[in-house]
């Protein structure tokens, strides 16, 4: 198997914007919403005008006191100035540390004191909602906002005009971005990224973007505190590649957006593209121009994927899926054309990415690793993160014997070299052979579900969570017959997509879900 190669260069967050300017700068950046950090930068702006953005607020950083290797907390309103205040942190050496706009209070407090005293940068929406806690001055070295003022914090806008300063080129190995893990098990650990590991995340990600010959637009709904955010500003400014910034993932308002700029790449999570395959039929045809989606994050059911590269016009439309964990970044990948997304084995995640990636199965409980008998999976990445900040020995924990990483998921390799990923480890119920196994093919059996969970009963049996299309009712019969040549279940519990709670990259978060379930079924049992 080849080697994995750690990158000999980095990213540089706080320089991609502006070294693509002189060959790109008039190219376009369009968003769907607006920046309370910038009112007058408005909703279309060039590449030019986005490293001019960058290197304003870097200098009102550093005129709020700012300085290299401080730790820089951004936790405000979903919007793409979280990236522009996270590449302004970098620019002066500063590391941006980007905490999820969907984190609850209790989460962003304790975050804060394991950084240490950070600076933290946020919105009059968190200060008068979740952070409204009295210990956030004692924990954090100061507080900025990023619109308007309060007492006691610094007003970003006050600080307009400041100087500009000289940029900060970070060391390869040193901290330069913290982000953090989606938290479906407790608190997120904080992910320590330098600019070779940064650079070995990109390594694969602009291997497949160079499959796209044409400068065409690319539309990107993912999570702006994730690592993937970053990287595809690395991919993109330098290609000179136009792109749009989607903040609102409802159908009727992607539909409207997409066929005004019709994009020819879609990427976004799982979770959205199937909230999205009811626009496969909509008379505006979104879709119409796009020659490649891809999924990254997660998993993506079949049936999603031949509906959307269905809802496509052009030729030969293409569909990535990408599987990647948290600490290591992109891992493996496969692609699916019309002729093969719906016969396809949806635990099948893909192959390695030669140089950049590889893994291993290690067996559980002694069995060789099979499908009956899955492995824990195990890899090496040349993106994999320094540490977890703060908490040292428990990622040193996770690091196996000759550097291999074991994350929590477990799966098995087919002969041809394929992974494939039946559950979490957490995840899984004695009684069924994968959980996400289900989930694909009854979501392929029911077009009416528009999500499906399958958790772990108080009595260890398997529990259906069942979403439908517009809220309707489940027919019990169609469901019955679904789920007929299955292990017995539990009855369906029926939520709607909203009831879901989910992690900042719109993964649903199982174990809180069957914290949930569990409480209610007891009240319900006791009652």
């Amino acid at each position: 198997m080849l080697p994995i190669t750690a990158s000999d260069t980095g990213i540089q967050m706080g320089l991609v914007a502006e070294r693509a300017v002189p060959a790109y700068g008039d190219t376009p950046i369009t968003l769907d919403h607006d920046m309370p950090l910038l009112p007058g930068a408005g909703r279309q702006f060039t590449f030019a005008a986005l490293a001019d953005h960058i290197d304003d607020i870097a200098a009102r950083l550093w005129a709020a006191g700012v300085r290299p290797t401080q730790r820089v907390a951004i936790h405000k309103t979903a919007g793409f100035d979280i990236n522009v205040l996270s590449c302004a942190a970098a620019r002066i050496g500063a590391v941006p540390v980007q905490l999820s706009p969907g984190l609850d209070g209790a989460s962003v407090l304790a975050l804060l004191d394991r950084l240490e005293q950070p600076y933290l940068v946020t919105d009059l929406a968190k200060l008068d909602g979740p952070l409204s806690d009295p210990q956030l001055t004692n924990i954090t070295k100061a507080v900025l906002v990023v619109a308007g003022s309060r007492p006691g914090t610094v007003a970003l806008a006050g600080l307009a005009g400041s100087p500009r300063v000289e940029a900060v080129v970070q060391e390869l190995d040193e901290p330069a971005l913290i982000t953090h893990t989606s938290g479906t098990t407790g608190l997120p650990k904080l992910l320590v990224h330098t600019p070779r590991t940064l650079h070995g995340r990109y390594r694969p990600q602009a291997k497949l973007f160079d499959l796209v010959r044409r400068h065409e637009t690319v539309a990107l709904h993912v999570s702006y505190v994730h690592s993937r955010m970053p990287l595809a500003l690395a991919v993109l400014l330098p290609r000179g590649v136009p792109f749009l910034v989607m903040d609102d993932a409802t159908p009727d308002h992607v539909a409207a957006f997409f066929a005004e700029h019709r994009p020819a790449f879609i990427e976004s999570a799982p979770n959205s593209f199937m909230e999205w395959e009811e626009l496969a039929d909509d008379p505006r045809k979104p879709f119409a121009n796009v020659k490649y989606f891809s999924s990254t994050f997660d998993a993506i059911h079949p049936s999603t994927m031949h509906r959307l590269l269905h809802a496509s016009e052009r030729h030969h439309p293409v569909f990535y899926q990408i599987y990647g964990q948290s600490e290591t970044g992109p891992l493996v990948g496969r692609a699916f054309t019309r002729e093969t997304a719906l016969g396809a084995d949806g635990r099948c995640q893909g192959y390695a990415f030669p140089g950049d990636t590889k893994f291993r199965l290690v067996a559980r409980g002694g069995k060789e690793p099979s499908r009956e008998h899955p492995g824990y999976i195990e890899v090496q990445a040349a993106g994999r993160v320094l540490t977890y900040y703060g908490e040292g020995e428990r990622y040193a924990g996770q690091v196996q014997e000759g550097g291999w990483w074991r994350g929590m998921d477990v799966g098995y390799r087919t002969e041809e070299g394929c992974l494939h990923l039946l559950d979490r480890e957490v995840d899984v119920v004695p009684t069924i052979h994968s959980t996400l196994e289900v989930e694909d093919t009854v979501l392929d059996r029911l077009d009416e579900l528009t999500e499906l969970v399958v958790l772990r009963g108080p009595q260890d049996e398997p529990l259906p969570v069942v979403c439908t299309r517009k809220d309707l009712p489940l027919d019990p019969v169609r469901w019955r017959e679904a789920v007929a040549d299955f292990p017995p279940m539990a009855e369906p519990v029926r939520l709607t997509l909203d009831e879901l709670p989910r992690t900042a990259t719109m993964k649903v978060q199982r174990i809180e879900l069957t914290r949930r379930l569990h409480e209610r079924l007891t009240q319900e049992w006791s009652s």
